[in-house]
């Protein structure tokens, strides 16, 4: 069934029962860019300063096995939107220019906003150029301001960003100067949307930091890309200016998430507002920066770019106040691809049939549900890589000829174990799954190390 024919198919009489009592909760996704499960004081960071962003967990629930739809960005945010795995799903790698969605890729913001939700996307959108079919006003955006597309999104001081068709003019920024900080446009811009919103109608804010994503271009030329207006509250520590730059670029961003929850607040709107915060991959060796430096990965092994749980697992939090009970820690499992179904729900709207999400309502409420079967991803870059987490053990393939790895992950968090010789059995099924949970896509298509290697040069 083409996405606009979906809501038209469905009785008036079915959406109204399965719409909740009023009033519905706002939603708000606020995104982080390469930050690592470790970086985070309420995930044990100890050294970065992150007050805001450890309320939301102290104020409501903390995961500890919440996913990433992929080890890189656009993917990542693919599954977001979508619903689908990367199996499954139209943005499987990073590509330049950035793959569009296509008018029947139905997204989370479609079924939103078709359930009478305001919409509001600030930052960075990795899934279609201006006039191309995945644009942000096209898939459901009443509102966009954010870069040209995800490589622009490196700059932290561009000169033009976009302002929903149009361009905008980052007049601090012309010449030499660098006065306009994106990350400061996208908050004004969110604190602006919070502002004329009221309790008579909900509303869905996407907020897409980039922080602490490096500029890589910057960051080849000095050594440095870790931009940011200022290094306080960092100054006078005895780190490498870059990791200085580093720790100030999140605690700048927790300062905006800062600014969020108290605009909420003085509008009246924070009780029925459920605000999840989470990362769209692991930590970046970026930049001149070094991800051990702050143990960005916590426990974890691997970063960005990597199948190990460093590259995939991140820090996710939610807050709903009243709903959702405080200082939780949650170690149910869950990936990107279910946030499509989890907001539909709350919206009173359906979500559609056929995807890899499933709602986690039962879980933010403190209700007891069933775990997905298993969890599948694909990547596409330095070769096939693919992994699936079945249970507690989780299966890595670095390429189509090799064997996988197995590591059950309640004893061995960081897969430093290979078990796939002692238990063949395990191996075998999640294999089985690698080969079921996809679907070949021309965009795609399956190549080794080397084959990946030549294409890249």
């Amino acid at each position: 069934m083409q996405r606009r024919d979906f809501f038209k198919s469905l009785p008036a009489a079915a959406i109204a029962l399965q719409t909740p009592a009023p009033p519905r909760p706002n939603i708000i996704f606020i995104l982080a860019d390469d930050l690592g499960y470790g970086d985070l004081g309420c995930y044990g960071q100890t050294r970065i300063q992150t007050p805001n962003i450890d309320r939301l967990a102290a104020e409501g629930v903390r995961f500890t096995s919440a996913y990433a739809g992929s080890t890189v960005c656009a993917p990542s945010r693919c599954t977001l939107m979508t619903g689908y795995h990367t199996g499954h799903a139209r943005t499987r790698g990073n590509k330049s220019p950035d793959l569009p969605l296509r008018p029947s890729d139905l997204t989370v913001t479609e079924i939103l906003k078709q359930a009478g939700y305001r919409t509001a996307l600030f930052g960075k959108w990795s899934l279609g150029q201006l006039g191309s079919t995945g644009y942000p006003t096209r898939k459901g955006f009443d509102e966009w301001f954010g870069f040209f597309s995800q490589f622009h999104a490196h700059n932290y001081y561009p000169e033009h960003l976009l302002n929903g068709e149009t361009d905008f003019l980052c007049r601090g920024n012309t010449g030499t100067q660098r006065k306009d900080y994106a990350p400061d446009l996208f908050t004004r811009r969110a604190v602006d949307f919070l502002n004329r919103q009221s309790a008579s109608q909900p509303f869905f804010l996407h907020a897409c930091f980039t922080q602490p994503h490096a500029n890589n271009e910057m960051g080849r030329d000095t050594g440095n890309g870790m931009e940011v207006p200022s290094d306080a509250p960092y100054t006078n520590q005895p780190w490498p200016q870059v990791e200085k730059n580093f720790a100030a670029m999140i605690t700048h961003m927790d300062r905006s998430v800062g600014q969020i929850m108290d605009t909420l607040k003085t509008k009246g709107l924070d009780d029925n507002t459920l605000i999840v915060f989470a990362s769209d991959n692991g930590p970046h060796a970026e930049g001149g920066h070094n991800p051990k430096y702050f143990e960005s990965s916590g426990p974890l092994t691997g970063i960005k770019r990597s199948m190990t749980e460093g590259g995939i697992r991140v820090p996710a939090l939610a807050r709903w106040p009243g709903r959702i009970r405080p200082a939780q820690t949650s170690a149910f499992p869950w990936a990107f691809w279910d946030f499509l179904p989890t907001a539909a729900e709350l919206a009173g709207a359906p979500a559609p049939a056929g995807i890899d999400g499933q709602s986690i309502v039962p879980t933010l409420l403190g209700q007891s549900q069933k775990p997905h079967d298993y969890f599948y991803w694909e990547f596409h870059e330095m070769g096939f890589h693919q992994a699936v987490r079945s249970g507690d053990f989780k299966a890595i393939r670095k390429a189509p000829t090799q064997p996988v790895e197995l590591y059950d992950l309640s004893t061995d968090l960081a897969e430093r174990n290979n078990l796939a010789g002692q238990k063949p059995d395990v191996a075998a099924r999640l294999t089985k799954i690698m080969e079921e949970a996809r679907r070949d896509d021309s965009n795609w298509p399956i190549l080794s190390p080397g084959e990946a290697r030549k294409r890249a040069v």
